[in-house]
């Protein structure tokens, strides 16, 4: 009779054994769970700025590494623009300063959360005759004239005392500049990273024209950053997702500089090459950095420089006020 009732009390101790096991194991399944919070993002189609980070992240799978989930979701402009504002998606990583800035004005209540790219562009042309921006009064430029960088460019057309407003623009869609340098279209083309890096391999010698970025802009603003475009998301997601910003944040880092250690490998995430010469050209454009440029840092670290992004976007005409201080966040994410 004994040793019955000692095999039973062996199967008791079993099942509350395999079952202490097991609540352990659903348990820590369902703590990691409740860590690994999930985020969508949109982003611009590619090529793009905003959309150079998604894949590396995916990838590499920064994103589970820091604590989330992100699905990325890409749109063409206008439809990022409309649903990005509207709220439908409640973070974005296309987000541009300027533009930001105006939605600000117009009541939209997004903060930039941390800087990606700082700004660069040029104009390039085949013209001899064509030297500076004085050169291009009454003659015709091809531009994007929707983008935020173009909007930046008439600002320093201005700062060189040439009106925007005297050059005859060919508007075109982004995807599009790079076939109107290439075919010699206009007079001159309005253009910036990577589509540059792409048409320098195939024209090295069509010259571009010097916009001195980095005397004027320091100059105006008194700063080194020249925030672009980055990460921002609506307020009402941030008050209920602070812990999760400075995830997402060490994740876009974690990925640029996989970027910076493997640029051949980046080259492809970074622009559609199909060559050895434009695969070389977007690599050796990752490691010299100053044209693309990646520059993250958080948005409360460029105050100043935000604020002289904003004042540009007044005397181009794209808003009649400053935005207000929650147009960038403050919180910490370093």
């Amino acid at each position: 009779m004994k040793a019955p009732a000692r095999a039973c009390r062996m199967t008791r101790a079993t099942i509350l054994i395999a079952a202490i096991f097991s609540a352990a194991i659903l348990g820590s399944a369902a703590a990691d769970a409740a860590e690994t919070a999930r985020v969508t993002i949109v982003v611009l189609t590619p090529p793009s700025l905003g959309a150079v980070f998604p894949a590396i992240i995916k990838q590499q799978k920064y994103d589970i590494a820091n604590g989330v989930d992100i699905s990325f979701v890409e749109r063409p402009p206008d439809a990022y623009a409309a649903q990005f504002n509207s709220g439908e998606f409640k973070v974005g990583g296309s987000a541009s300063v300027l533009i930001l800035g105006l939605g600000n004005t117009r009541g939209i209540k997004i903060s930039y959360l941390f800087n990606l790219f700082d700004y660069w562009g040029t104009a390039v042309t085949n013209r001899s005759d064509i030297k500076s921006l004085a050169d291009l009064k009454g003659r015709q430029i091809a531009a994007a004239k929707g983008t935020t960088n173009f909007t930046v460019f008439e600002w320093f057309a201005q700062q060189q005392g040439v009106d925007p407003k005297s050059l005859q623009v060919l508007n075109t869609a982004t995807p599009g500049l790079l076939g109107y340098a290439l075919a010699d279209r206009a007079d001159a083309v309005q253009i910036w990273e990577p589509a540059y890096s792409m048409l320098l391999a195939k024209r090295p010698r069509i010259h571009t024209i010097d916009l001195n970025i980095t005397k004027v802009w320091r100059d105006y603003s008194g700063g080194d950053y020249f925030p672009n475009l980055g990460v921002a998301a609506h307020q009402d997601w941030i008050e209920q997702n602070r812990d999760l910003i400075p995830r997402l944040y060490r994740a876009y880092k974690q990925a640029a500089e996989w970027v910076v250690a493997h640029p051949a490998e980046a080259a492809p995430l970074v622009a559609p090459v199909k060559e050895d010469g434009e695969r070389k050209a977007i690599a050796d454009m990752i490691r010299d950095n100053s044209r693309l440029p990646m520059n993250l840092y958080p948005a409360s670290k460029a105050m100043k420089e935000i604020e002289a992004v904003y004042r540009m976007g007044i005397a181009v005409g794209l808003f009649k006020t400053l935005p207000d201080a929650t147009s960038v966040y403050g919180g910490k994410l370093e």
